[in-house]
């Protein structure tokens, strides 16, 4: 097993025991929801490093998400949508898609749950039905392709699908996207994430890129955009590129951090477009990041994403690090001095 350095953060125990999906943060403690290939969605107390609950799905599970402490909901291989009541360990089904459900979120503006599946559709569901019954779905809207990410900023969603393919929804007006668009890089889209201010999105690809998007289409909005490259190496000459698979925003500050296959973890100034911080090697391919509500704590999924196929790599593992705000803070930008 490769060592881990410290500041790596400490290593949760009770690990998944296959490939983690996705981690999340609760909105409202350091309650930590993890999703993972083993069919199992965990919570778990990230300060006290204790394991809380466990959910068995009957699939893989490729997404979660926090409504409140009390309960989350889980996007499944099975084709199901499904609410987790904490408290008590029970398990509803929202409801299904026809394909595995790639990604889920929960929309505190209007009270919904969104999910993406790879049968090229966005649902919207109302989670408030009686327990046990599954007419809660508000609606469902077709989309040009296999949806892989989804990302939600206020009223605003964001849908990256294969194909390149972004629409940019208002929640108060699903009928259709509101702008449709492409991605600025040439690859498959691997994450998009909106702007904590809600201008715009960071979407990432299978090619060491990120892209820096704005919502205003006006010719000044679209002269701030920008793609930057990021986790590569270079080895005898050439350029090594690994997929970027995560990028969770700094709650306080908006700066971010990114994940990518080569195990290192990056935090960004976007505004100032510098890198503010590098992580030491994680043991494996960073799959997820997620900071807390407050911005003091970072989880790291440390978990092989299986792009050089089956092998053997490295458990599968949980960090959660202290964040110093060195690490996160924008630099102030340094003004000539007008007398010089």
């Amino acid at each position: 097993m490769t060592a881990v350095s410290q500041s790596a953060g400490r290593e949760l125990e009770n690990p998944p025991k296959d490939g983690i999906s996705n981690l999340r943060f609760s909105n409202h403690s350091d309650h930590l929801l993890v999703s993972s290939w083993d069919k199992t969605v965990r919570l778990y107390d990230a300060s006290a490093n204790a394991l809380r609950g466990e959910f068995m799905h009957g699939g893989a599970v490729l997404d979660c998400c926090f409504h409140d402490d009390s309960s989350g909901f889980s996007a499944s291989a099975d084709n199901t949508v499904r609410r987790l009541v904490f408290n008590s360990g029970r398990e509803d089904i929202l409801g299904r898609h026809d394909a595995p459900v790639r990604c889920i979120d929960y929309s505190y503006a209007t009270g919904q749950v969104i999910t993406g599946s790879w049968d090229k559709t966005l649902k919207c569901w109302d989670p408030r039905g009686a327990s046990g019954q599954e007419h809660t779905l508000v609606g469902t809207y077709t989309q040009p392709e296999r949806v892989y990410s989804l990302s939600l900023v206020g009223n605003r969603l964001v849908v990256a699908t294969a194909g390149r393919h972004v629409n940019v929804y208002d929640l108060r007006n699903m009928n259709q996207p509101e702008q449709r668009r492409e991605s600025s890089l040439k690859y498959q889209t691997r994450c998009v994430r909106c702007y904590p201010n809600g201008t715009g999105y960071a979407l990432s690809s299978v090619e060491g890129r990120v892209a820096m998007e704005f919502f205003d289409l006006s010719e000044s909005g679209q002269s701030k955009k920008y793609a930057f490259k990021c986790h590569r190496k270079s080895e005898a000459g050439r350029d090594i590129v690994y997929p970027v698979n995560a990028i969770a925003f700094h709650p306080i500050y908006g700066t971010f951090a990114t994940g990518g296959c080569d195990g290192y973890v990056n935090v960004w100034d976007g505004n100032n477009k510098k890198r503010l911080y590098q992580y030491p090697k994680y043991p494996s391919s960073v799959a997820a990041l997620s900071f807390s509500r407050d911005g003091k704590l970072l989880a790291v999924a440390s978990s092989y994403t299986f792009e050089e196929g089956e092998k053997p790599h490295e458990p599968d593992a949980i960090f959660v690090r202290s964040v110093n705000e060195v690490e996160v803070k924008p630099k102030p930008k340094v003004l000539p001095n007008p007398t010089s």
